[in-house]
């Protein structure tokens, strides 16, 4: 009989570390192996709860032969967790490839539910509806202004993901005028001490970050409103 690996697909804290399942810990302890983005920033959630499972490193970047490697690894009946460094996998982070690579090689692949930035933001957000488009992170430059002269002809919510290195040149572009009526939303730094949000029209955001510029920091979460 064929013994046939699982890869768990484990959502880890975007802040506060408590904000991680019962169901999680256990599989992290379970594991035969965590992939993770940084070695560093998973092994302090592993030792904050005491688990002592090997790390091994899986990005974005991640070749052939490491894909290679951990498919055999689940065919010869490992469980394998594939984390990220904040969030759920694959959404928005490292992950598609590994996950279609397992399945198609017949391996259980699993879901272990947990935080999201995109569903934390959206919640706290105040806008009205029961649907919106996630658009992932902004384009760094290929695409970045057709990104922006897209969202007006949205007629749902908008959710994107921007860095604190480029979130005013960002606002800056939403205050033209085909976004003059829509209210922004920017989330920052969802489930930690300085946790903000800030609600207005572009030119409102946009002037308060400029105006506390020590706010600019952390990962931002912008919800264009219809």
């Amino acid at each position: 009989m064929t013994t046939v690996g699982t890869l768990s697909v484990v959502a880890t804290p975007i802040g506060n570390l408590e904000d991680i399942t019962l169901r999680a810990i256990r599989i992290l302890k379970e594991a035969d192996y965590i992939l993770c983005e940084d070695t560093r920033v998973t092994g302090k959630l592993l030792k904050h709860y005491a688990i002592d499972t090997k790390l091994r490193r899986y990005d974005a970047h991640a070749s052939d032969k490491v894909h290679d490697t951990i498919v055999a690894d689940l065919e010869a009946g490992k469980h394998i967790v594939l984390v990220s460094d904040a969030g759920t996998p694959g959404v928005s982070d490292p992950g598609v490839l590994l996950v279609d690579r397992a399945r198609r090689a017949g391996a259980v692949v699993e879901a272990i539910p947990g935080p999201a930035a995109l569903t934390a933001a959206f919640s706290i957000a105040g806008v009205s509806g029961n649907a919106f488009a996630f658009l992932g992170f902004v384009p760094q430059k290929k695409g970045r202004q057709t990104f922006f002269e897209g969202l007006a002809s949205y007629d749902t919510p908008v959710v994107f993901y921007e860095s604190p290195h480029r979130i005013l040149k960002t606002l800056e572009a939403l205050t033209r005028d085909s976004m003059v009526n829509h209210t922004i939303v920017v989330a920052r730094e969802l489930t930690k001490l300085h946790e903000e949000v800030v609600k207005g029209s572009a030119t409102e955001v946009l002037e308060y970050f400029v105006e506390h510029p020590d706010h600019v920091r952390g990962e931002f979460v912008v919800i264009v409103t219809v």
